[in-house]
């Protein structure tokens, strides 16, 4: 059995816990604040966008993360109420919502609104990719647990 089928076996197998989730929840939230924060430091460093061009001040992509993170971490839950393979089937749709939320950024560098070009687009699409890798990662990491055989190993 490849790696791939072995990862979808035990996707399969995976079962979302609230008890885990409720410290998860939280430490996506914070990790992916961080990770925008710092990723808004460098494009403000290397681009000094205009002021009045909001996604990249600080106020803006922090609070727009805390939406979104939150967001993420909801639907996660429902999906494991609600879906027979929730781990399987929220990574199918982050990825969708992640390529979704570059049309903004590619309309805005397009029409150059609000002193926008394609490097201060850039920037918020590797914010949006920073968030994408870090609530599917923790989450389908840690607030997880996968049904195990008598030996301790996963069920494949």
């Amino acid at each position: 059995m490849s790696s791939f089928q072995a990862a979808e076996s035990s996707d399969e197998s995976a079962q979302i816990r609230l008890g885990r989730l409720l410290w998860a929840g939280p430490l996506t939230i914070a990790v992916s604040v961080a990770a925008v924060v710092g990723i808004r430091a460098v494009a403000v460093a290397l681009l000094k966008p205009d002021s009045a061009f909001l996604p990249l001040t600080l106020e803006t992509p922090v609070v727009d993360t805390v939406i979104a993170s939150m967001c993420a971490v909801f639907v996660f839950r429902a999906m494991g109420r609600y879906s027979l393979e929730p781990v399987r089937e929220f990574r199918a749709l982050a990825w969708k919502v992640l390529v979704v939320s570059f049309v903004p950024d590619i309309v805005i560098a397009m029409q150059h609104w609000l002193g926008c070009s394609w490097p201060e687009a850039i920037a918020l699409m590797f914010m949006h990719i920073a968030v994408w890798a870090i609530c599917v990662t923790v989450l389908s990491t840690f607030a997880v647990s996968r049904k195990r055989l008598s030996n301790g190993s996963d069920v494949p």
